[in-house]
């Protein structure tokens, strides 16, 4: 039975792992930005999602065989699930929320594990370029946010 698997022309792994090493890659500076940040999504699971997305599109793909209907599905199933998890993310303390921008990343990760899924490297490398450089560049622009200890001390 493996070897009818193995020898036929429908099973060729070579062009599925080649878009999840590309999906993980890209991931990789995302998921380094959160990790060196200490926010409580990073290294490991900014390239699982990214790779998770793009499987489940690839998996689709070979049974959907390109149907536009019913791969739109799945891709309203991911993005639906990437809200969940994003939504995970999100803390609320006394007087602020945190973990939005994470969760905004989470999202931004699990598109562009879709769209390498889908074949559409460009828009998966510019998603990727745009998300690091917003969570890189407008950061020093953010207020830190008040400290909750403080806060509590002053009542």
């Amino acid at each position: 039975m493996l070897d009818q698997i193995l020898t036929t022309d429908e099973f060729n792994v070579l062009p599925h792992m080649l878009a999840l090493a590309i999906a993980y890659i890209l991931a990789l500076p995302i998921g380094w930005d959160r990790e060196r940040e200490e926010r409580s999504a990073g290294l490991r699971t900014f390239p699982l999602v990214a790779i998770a997305t793009c499987g489940f599109v690839q998996a689709a793909e070979t049974i959907l065989h390109g149907e536009p209907e019913a791969t739109a599905r799945v891709i309203e199933g991911l993005i639906t699930g990437m809200g969940f998890i994003g939504g995970g993310a999100i803390l609320r303390l006394k007087d602020s929320v945190r973990g939005t921008a994470t969760a905004a990343s989470l999202w931004s990760t699990g598109a562009i594990g879709t769209a390498v899924g889908l074949g559409a490297f460009d828009i998966a490398l510019l998603l990727s370029i745009v998300t690091f450089v917003t969570l890189k560049a407008l950061t020093p622009l953010k207020p830190d946010p008040p400290d909750p200890i403080d806060s509590d001390n002053k009542n």
